[in-house]
């Protein structure tokens, strides 16, 4: 094992003490101190500096089978994190070196070498960009250039099966994976891209620094009428982060052989009572249209594809992104229902 610096004895981390009704709350949640790890055979010792709190981490709270095992109760909880390898007991990772993995909601993590990706400059040796990659900054990793990424670029290219010309329409733009999507879009030839966000500031955000075409305020009137308004001739691909009325509104849009890629139904996920669906479902077989839900885990072939085409518009600034950053992981769990509230502006980043 590589030399180790000085390490403290504890690391402190977030566990899981019960399983949420509803909105979940303080006391379902402890905030601990353990022994700092040590690691084993072909593992690496990661101090984390960023975490990530993202919509899906309320699914993992819940028993509810589901597409990935839930949070243990009593257990430390998951997320991505980027963090400093500062001890190494494997091959190809080594101090200093910095990775992206999935042991978040921590200050420390043992990491399987297998399961840490370096990121960083040397981690993209196949892509050439004119502007220098070192400015993107690690948080990055865990949003644009991360899984929050992808999801964007897999959601829309590959599920909803955009070609130039579509008229695109995404909720929740402001967030994430939504101002990603409208920006991909643009940068690919859509012919008009609509946004909706919570509040005046993010419809103004869309408009003047996304470069969406139009986008609304769902909190100023019916979705429905917004949408109509903002996309006369109808939209041929809805990239869904909410569900509820927006899905109900752009079935209500949706153009003969349009497609919807479900990514995300985030007013729906601290429902305690099943929610109704929406009631122009039979819109469909006149449209010809198509809902698909998608989960990123299914694309990671496309990765390399990913980083190859969206790291330059990074680099040189034509894909832009917001991040909201929470101080201390003290605070990871304010942020995590920050994220749920729709505090965030673009992805939610906890920084230790």
């Amino acid at each position: 094992m590589t030399d180790t610096p000085a390490l403290p004895a504890v690391s402190r981390e977030w566990h899981l003490a019960s399983r949420p009704v509803g909105w979940p709350k303080p006391e379902d949640f402890s905030f601990v101190e353990v022994d700092v790890p040590q690691p084993g055979e072909g593992q690496v010792l990661v101090r984390n500096k960023y975490l990530s709190v993202d919509p899906y981490m309320r699914g993992r709270m819940s028993d509810a089978k589901s597409y990935v095992a839930p949070f243990e109760i009593g257990k430390v909880m998951q997320g991505g994190a980027v963090g400093e390898v500062v001890a190494s007991n494997a091959e190809g990772l080594s101090v200093g070196d910095h990775v992206l993995h999935f042991f978040g909601w921590r200050e420390y993590a043992a990491v399987d070498a297998k399961n840490a990706v370096k990121v960083g400059p040397t981690a993209i040796p196949a892509v050439k960009v004119d502007a220098d990659i070192e400015a993107v900054p690690l948080s990055a990793y865990l949003g644009v250039l991360g899984m929050t990424g992808l999801t964007a670029y897999a959601g829309l290219l590959r599920t909803a099966s955009f070609k130039e010309g579509d008229s695109v329409f995404v909720s929740g733009a402001a967030g994430a994976v939504g101002s990603q999507v409208g920006q991909i879009a643009k940068l690919k030839g859509a012919s008009r891209v609509i946004g909706s966000a919570g509040s005046d500031e993010k419809v103004k955000l869309l408009v003047e620094e996304y470069g969406f075409d139009a986008a609304f305020n769902y909190k100023s009137g019916p979705v429905s009428e917004q949408l109509r308004e903002a996309a006369p001739d109808g939209v041929d691909v809805y990239f869904d982060n909410v569900g509820g009325d927006h899905l109900e509104a752009a079935i209500g849009s949706l153009n003969e052989g349009g497609r919807i890629a479900v990514c995300g139904m985030i007013s729906l996920y601290n429902n305690t009572e099943p929610a109704p669906g929406p009631k122009n479902l039979a819109r469909l077989i006149a449209t010809r249209g198509r809902i698909q839900g998608f989960l990123v885990g299914d694309h990671y072939d496309l990765q390399p594809q990913f980083v190859q085409e969206v790291a330059p518009w990074v680099a040189s600034g034509e894909l832009k992104y917001r991040e909201t950053v929470v101080e201390g992981i003290e605070n990871n769990l304010e942020a995590f229902l920050g994220v749920l509230r729709g505090d965030n502006t673009g992805k939610m980043i906890v920084k230790l």
